[in-house]
């Protein structure tokens, strides 16, 4: 049985928004450093230092289920939950998202998105640029009233439509006051099926989206997660709120281009 989604009211929105929009700056900050040569223990300690000592806030990650780093850093064929390390140089063509969590005020904010280290490859470009499309999808499905399986079934046919997988192991998830919380975000569903939504609910939608098939496996490390047939994965990551009338972006970055625009 599904526990009681938290409808948030505006000013615990108010205070989901500001703690959204400080990680959405993270990433935001740390893109310039994404490139080849720089190792990605380095960029976890360019993000610590931003979180901690310019936006006064406190890294959650650390700490988590005891997790040692700021941020994720998954590499190419790693779907997610990447750890950086002062040995993982970046290449040119490297693809990477880097995920990033933070509290302020008692408040979480979680966003992620990928990154190009120099000049990738047509498929890795086509694979992220594919994987931003159906975050975008998903996100656009939410509205009072619509389902969980609505989002997942917009998110899987984009995927699907140029050949890729999604990842099934891993979903969004409710986030506020608690890190991890209901309601389950599934990347893949039916339309009409599961949790119907309602005004104040907050969650993060996170597709991971595989070049090759879907399966998965970790690794010794206990974190580490890679795609079994070594094909690229690309993932991107937004919390939303469901609003009277559709839904608005609690993480947006403030850099987007045009490659990238705003979701609304």
């Amino acid at each position: 049985m599904i526990a009681a989604v938290p409808l948030r009211t505006a000013a615990e929105i108010d205070k989901s928004r500001a703690a959204g929009m400080l990680a959405a700056e993270v990433l935001a900050m740390i893109a310039p450093f994404v490139k080849p040569g720089v190792t990605t223990e380095a960029l976890d300690k360019r993000c610590y230092d931003y979180i901690v000592d310019v936006l006064q806030a406190t890294p959650a990650n650390i700490g988590y289920q005891g997790y040692e780093k700021t941020v994720l850093t998954s590499v190419n064929h790693v779907v997610c939950h990447g750890i950086p390390s002062a040995t993982k140089t970046l290449r040119d063509g490297d693809i990477v998202n880097i995920d990033v969590a933070l509290i302020k005020d008692g408040w979480f904010g979680d966003t992620s998105r990928m990154y190009f280290a120099g000049e990738p490859s047509v498929l890795a470009r086509r694979l992220v640029d594919t994987s931003f499309e159906a975050l975008r999808a998903g996100i656009r499905q939410v509205k009072p009233g619509a389902t969980l399986g609505d989002i997942g079934h917009a998110i899987q046919t984009v995927a699907h439509r140029e050949g890729f997988s999604v990842v099934r192991e891993y979903c969004g998830h409710g986030i506020g006051q608690t890190y991890h919380d209901e309601p389950e975000v599934l990347h893949y569903g039916r339309p009409g099926q599961g949790l119907r939504l309602k005004a104040g609910m907050i969650f993060t939608i996170e597709p991971m989206i595989n070049a090759g098939k879907r399966d998965i496996r970790q690794l010794a490390d206990g974190w580490t997660v890679v795609t079994k047939d070594h094909s690229l994965s690309a993932q991107w990551e937004h919390m939303v709120v469901v609003t009277d009338t559709g839904f608005e972006v609690l993480t947006p970055w403030p850099d987007q281009d045009g490659t990238y625009p705003a979701i609304a």
